[in-house]
């Protein structure tokens, strides 16, 4: 009991150390910090607690920093969070990630153009790839550094659920006002809308059935565990995304023919 609260206190202590690193108090840093290669954080530290020498930065770290300094020098311009409290710094941050995301987009969408590829398929598969992939790097980092899986797998649901019950739902609301406005109706068509969200739901709950077995005193965790059942689990996982890749790009191609278009 008396080990269970030292490392409770300790986790505590290094959330409350990594939540003040993470502010910034002028530009001049924020571009100091966007120029400079920091060493990866996966491994959390020093598991003796010897902290005296500083990490250096492996090459992976060098590779990953010269492919993201276009993208660092630039979120570099947005103010830092000692400006009004930080809600400077979170308003332009949204603005920032929806210009992004609207820019994503439209590259998407031309580049599903050029090689012939309908919207609905770019988007299940380049747009929602270019925008999972924080995500998935968030879960990696929270699940090695937290004793649970709680945050991972709660980072997963959580970011979806906003990007649907909230980016859909704010978005619909704005362009139903618009055409109420100019004495129009918003419809939007179903296209093979039913399809994928149909499979993605069956195959979210194979997921959870995954993690479920994987609590077994074999196991003992939603994540991580023996190699073997680290492989099969992911083996598994990249299974079923790409079943949901090839089943509705072949819906959206008529191949596979369900309702109206069966």
């Amino acid at each position: 009991m008396e080990l269970d609260i030292d490392n409770t206190v300790d986790k505590l202590v290094q959330r409350a150390n990594a939540s003040i690193l993470i502010g910034t108090s002028s530009w001049k840093e924020q571009f100091v910090e966007a120029l400079t290669v920091n060493p990866g954080d996966d491994d959390g530290g020093d598991e003796d607690g010897n902290d005296d020498e500083p990490p250096s930065p492996s090459c992976m770290d060098y590779i990953m920093h010269f492919l993201t300094l276009f993208w660092k020098i630039i979120f570099a311009f947005i103010p830092p969070t000692d400006f009004y409290g930080g809600y400077l710094c979170f308003v332009v941050s949204i603005l920032c990630i929806g210009i992004v995301t609207a820019i994503i987009g439209d590259v998407a969408s031309h580049f599903g153009c050029t090689l012939g590829i309908k919207d609905s398929v770019t988007a299940i598969v380049f747009v929602a790839l270019g925008t999972s992939i924080p995500d998935t790097f968030a879960s990696k980092v929270a699940a090695i550094q937290d004793k649970y899986a709680d945050a991972s797998v709660g980072n997963v649901t959580g970011s979806n659920a906003v990007n649907v019950f909230l980016g859909i739902g704010l978005a619909w609301t704005m362009a139903a006002i618009y055409h109420r406005m100019n004495g129009d109706v918003f419809r939007v068509e179903t296209g093979n809308l039913a399809f994928s969200v149909t499979l993605f739901c069956s195959e979210a709950c194979i997921a959870i059935l995954i993690l479920l077995v994987r609590r077994s005193k074999a196991v003992g965790g939603e994540l991580g565990g023996p190699r073997f059942y680290k492989y099969i689990t992911a083996t598994a996982l990249i299974g079923l995304w790409l079943i949901y890749l090839i089943a509705s790009s072949l819906e959206a191609y008529g191949v596979i023919k369900v309702g109206k278009n069966a």
